[in-house]
């Protein structure tokens, strides 16, 4: 089984599809779509109509790409709101029986029984670490022989809305939800390394309208938080100074712009017309300025607002999102003097903007998840494996060519 995944990500400014294979745990890129969104409000659905178009046209974009149709996807849902709670179950098993996936499945759904608020959905149970026989701090209890198995978990849910806006919009363009996850596990995932699985770590995904704050202690999500603030905050400073639109201060962000004024001009200028119609010209260094104090602004209140998320000492703090491709944000970083905050890299094949952060790491976030259970899944029956790969090797040899949610996968 070749074990090739799609995930969706749903963010205020654009939506991103990416269908890649993990292969010996690295992961290969297959496709990588990232197409404008409307009807996204602050990370919600708003408008389900406008955000079925623009679901629509990224799925067509990705398949076009692919050369097949994709039915089964990996989902982020809003973390708006998010529980996190500790729960623990415990379970017989036969007679000095060898643990599988199969025991740790249902140990997992023995922890979350009836611990589900109302108005809100399963997101996942994490596992913190498993006690077989009253031998603790087992972290995989697979192949071990017992009689009795404990786990120690995270239950993490969120509410009904925020699930059921997205299941309902994606089931609509004809793709069915085989599990849904947190971006900021995605985001976790591209990093995760034995450095950060033994410490705390904070996430920060600065995207268009919001910031998520998520931290991680020894790998775990133990919490997480959305400030009403992101990139197109810059937009509105620019507009506001300038008199421009906001379209125009978008681009001038994107594409002229600087997160630190050590690599920018004052010679260096872009002429734009102004909310009354005349030609303005602005300067590189002025709005570098300008989109730096924002961006400093930002990150100093998400490191703020992080002190109410834990009360240990955050080890690392990574930011990550749309936002930060924006040039020279390492350069402000360190000027910022603490060696804990670190932009991240996705240097991935195939998506290596850290707008796809989430997006790649959802997968790998899936494909780990199921191993921890002793499960294998690919996303494609056999015809598309074999459909996919001719494909590929047809535009390799051609170099002018260049459900109904079944929900939560294993955890109920």
């Amino acid at each position: 089984m070749k074990n090739i995944y799609t995930s969706v990500d749903i963010g205020s400014d654009s939506i991103k599809m990416v269908t890649a294979q993990i292969i010996d745990d690295r992961i290969n890129v297959l496709a990588s779509v990232s197409m404008h969104s409307g009807g996204i409000k602050k990370g919600l659905i708003v408008d389900a109509g406008k955000a079925l178009v623009s679901a629509k046209e990224a799925l067509v974009k990705l398949e076009d790409m692919l050369g097949i149709k994709i039915n089964k996807v990996i989902a982020s849902v809003p973390c708006n709101n998010a529980s996190f709670s500790l729960v623990s179950g415990t379970i017989e098993l036969d007679n000095d029986s060898i643990i599988n996936g199969n025991d740790i499945i249902k140990v997992l759904r023995k922890a979350m029984e009836n611990k589900i608020s109302e108005g809100y959905e399963l997101i996942n149970t994490i596992p913190i670490d498993f006690e077989v026989d009253g031998k603790k701090g087992i972290k995989d209890p697979k192949g071990i022989s017992g009689n009795m198995l404990n786990v120690k978990a995270i239950l993490v849910t969120a509410p009904n809305k925020n699930v059921y806006s997205v299941l309902s919009l994606l089931q609509n363009i004809g793709l069915n939800v085989v599990d849904i996850c947190f971006n900021s596990m995605g985001d976790y995932e591209i990093i995760r390394s034995e450095k950060y699985d033994s410490d705390v770590t904070s996430i920060v995904n600065i995207g268009s309208e919001t910031t998520t704050l998520s931290v991680f202690n020894k790998g775990i999500l133990m919490n997480t938080k959305v400030l009403m603030m992101g990139s197109k905050n810059i937009d509105k400073d620019l507009n506001y100074m300038y008199k421009i639109s906001l379209r125009a201060s978008k681009k001038i962000k994107e594409n002229f712009a600087l997160a630190h004024k050590r690599f920018a001009s004052n010679s260096e200028r872009i002429d734009v017309i102004n909310n009354e119609d005349k030609k303005i010209k602005l300067n590189q260094m002025e709005v570098s300025m300008v989109c730096s104090e924002r961006l400093m602004d930002i990150i100093k209140i998400a490191k703020n607002e992080l002190k109410s998320l834990t009360n240990k000492e955050i080890s690392y703090i990574m930011i990550t999102g749309g936002a930060s491709e924006i040039k020279g944000l390492n350069t402000l970083l360190n000027e910022m003097g603490n060696r804990r905050i670190n932009l991240m890299d996705i240097n991935v094949m195939g998506a290596r903007k850290n707008r796809f952060t989430a997006s790649v790491g959802m997968i790998k976030y899936f494909h780990n998840k199921l191993a921890f259970r002793g499960r294998s899944y690919s996303m494609l029956d056999t015809q598309k494996e074999i459909e996919l790969t001719t494909y590929t090797n047809n535009i390799s040899k051609d170099s002018s060519s260049r459900k109904k949610f079944f929900g939560h996968f294993f955890d109920n």
